[in-house]
């Protein structure tokens, strides 16, 4: 399993690397990352486009007509529907994710920034956002841009993953430290 998702990521990088050189040289890496943007709503929101990505039961044109047509509905820049269109052609679809995500992290390499990831266990507000970004601007040292997940199981506080580091302060984390204490007491 591991193997198949290290293959998974390699040519998702190989890919990554391809279209966010080809943006860079364009001067079309905001273009891009809307493009990605978009690209990522619809495979969140699609259960349809996420089977048509990840089925093996499609042909190459089934595949590459769709993508077509995916891309003038969505209005995609013709580098990522050309690069999608490449990966149609070559089975590489089921890849499209983590294209994204290592598209995105080239792309705020670039800008001089860097992404946490964040779990809450309710909705932030923009203004808890914008304290949390500033935090963790003073640690890093690098502007940090918010992802923003919901996990009603965490029951309260944070899970903060910037890089390889991680800043659990969740009290589901914190009732289960307690819980092991207890267990070594007793």
């Amino acid at each position: 399993m591991s193997d198949t998702s290290s293959i998974s990521s390699g040519v998702a990088a190989r890919y990554a690397t391809a279209l966010f050189d080809l943006a860079k040289e364009a001067d079309k890496l905001p273009a891009i990352e809307a493009d990605l943007d978009t690209l990522d709503v619809a495979l969140t929101n699609n259960e349809s486009l996420r089977d048509l990505f990840n089925s093996p039961v499609y042909s190459r044109d089934e595949l590459m007509n769709s993508v077509i047509a995916l891309s003038a509905k969505m209005k995609l820049s013709s580098i990522v529907s050309n690069t999608l269109g490449l990966m149609a052609q070559k089975r590489r679809l089921q890849v499209v994710p983590m294209l994204i995500d290592a598209v995105r992290t080239k792309i705020s390499d670039e800008k001089g920034e860097v992404t946490a990831e964040v779990t809450a266990a309710q909705k932030l507000s923009s203004e808890q956002i914008k304290e949390l970004s500033e935090t963790l601007k003073s640690s890093v040292g690098k502007n940090v841009n918010i992802k923003a997940t919901i996990d009603e199981s965490l029951i309260g506080g944070l899970i903060v993953k910037v890089g390889s580091k991680m800043i659990d302060s969740s009290i589901r984390s914190k009732l289960s430290n307690l819980q092991n204490v207890m267990k070594e007491v007793g």
